[in-house]
């Protein structure tokens, strides 16, 4: 199946068979082998806790936002980014993904690939938003 462990304490294992590439910060899939409770993330956007923009035009600047933003609702879930399983990305400009990377980098631990997806969009819902992200985790129930 993979050669990852099990990440520990979560029974969560990254799966990245042989026969295909590796992905840059993300896992061909992912296996929950533990009763968990799933928390699912709506797409968080480059808001702050006040509703103000925050990196008017800068991808980085809005990621990073919008990774806080994961962040927080993972918290208060009683998540952590152990337990992210699957990632939505949506770029506006996805030859940022560079950007986006990096960001993510900022917050994600090097080990965590969650199974991810990147699909560039005409518009978010707000003409100033450059990025979107979704989630999903499980949470191990014992």
């Amino acid at each position: 199946m993979s050669d990852h462990e099990l990440r520990a304490g979560t029974g969560i294992r990254q799966i990245d068979p042989a026969a295909l590439p590796a992905g840059p910060g993300y896992s061909h899939g992912i296996s929950v082998e533990v009763p968990g409770r799933l928390v699912i993330v709506s797409g968080q956007v480059p808001i702050d806790a006040d509703g103000a923009l925050v990196g008017p035009g800068d991808l980085a600047a809005q990621t990073r936002q919008v990774f806080r933003n994961i962040q927080t609702v993972l918290a208060d879930a009683g998540a952590t980014w152990e337990h992210v399983v699957k990632l939505g990305y949506y770029l506006r400009d996805a030859t940022g993904v560079g950007a986006v990377r990096d960001a993510r980098a900022e917050f994600v631990p090097a080990h965590i690939t969650p199974a991810a997806t990147l699909v560039e969009v005409s518009r978010l819902v707000r003409e100033d938003f450059l990025v979107e992200i979704d989630a999903m985790a499980v949470v191990p129930v014992r």
